[in-house]
């Protein structure tokens, strides 16, 4: 997947177009949206903004975290859902208990693998979450994005992007032991951007035209004006 999609040579457009192109999806593993993506996406970075004034960067990595889930668009393949939502984990060492459905793991080869069943598996105590190996989903898609494209994001925002739905790193604290310094450092936003992501969602309708103007100039501040995806 990595080999397929890293090239970023689907399609070239701006970060607004891609939250308009989300509209046409749907996320069958979230429990509570009912609204078009968009909405979802500033009703995130909207609640954060009320929250955290002065941090713009937040505000547009709410906006911006889920734009991965364009995999499932037909223009981009039109994914399966298992293969773009629901949660990451790392390969390449014991899947932990925590990470759902982990009974369905025993039919994965590398379960019985002694290179990839122990605690470190292929990695290193500390060796950070940047050297290992995620299952491929949106959270990882769009991290290659922006980080290819040069965004001028924060490190925290980069990993708020790429680890949001690593439920059992942030939910359950496994996998703590593969973490470095920034890593520790990262997680304390990841934590507080949970709060406002799944099962927090505002039911108060976003008028997209009004907060519009602001969210493109965090784009234009924070992004070039077309990317590669």
């Amino acid at each position: 997947m990595r080999e397929e999609y890293g090239n970023l040579d689907k399609v070239e457009m701006s970060i607004w177009e891609c939250c308009e192109l989300l509209n046409d999806v749907v996320d069958e593993s979230d429990p509570d949206l009912d609204e078009p993506q968009i909405e979802h996406l500033l009703q995130t970075a909207e609640a954060i903004r009320k929250d955290y004034p002065d941090e713009d960067w937040l505000h547009l990595t709410g906006l911006i975290h889920d734009l991965g889930k364009v995999l499932l668009h037909p223009s981009f393949g039109g994914l399966p859902q298992w293969a773009v939502v629901g949660d990451t984990y790392p390969v390449g060492c014991a899947f932990d208990k925590s990470i759902v459905h982990h009974k369905y793991f025993e039919e994965n080869p590398d379960y019985h693998n002694p290179a990839y069943n122990t605690k470190y598996g292929v990695y290193s105590e500390g060796c950070g979450l940047n050297n290992v190996m995620m299952s491929w989903g949106h959270d990882d898609y769009m991290y290659l994005v922006a980080k290819e494209n040069n965004t001028t994001l924060p490190s925290a925002a980069l990993f708020i992007i790429r680890y949001h739905s690593f439920y059992a790193l942030h939910r359950s604290g496994s996998y703590k032991q593969l973490m470095n310094g920034e890593d520790v450092e990262n997680l304390k936003w990841l934590e507080i951007f949970n709060k406002y992501d799944l099962y927090s969602k505002s039911k108060v309708r976003i008028d997209v035209e009004k907060v519009k103007p602001y969210y493109l100039s965090l784009i234009e501040k924070y992004f070039p004006a077309k990317l590669r995806w």
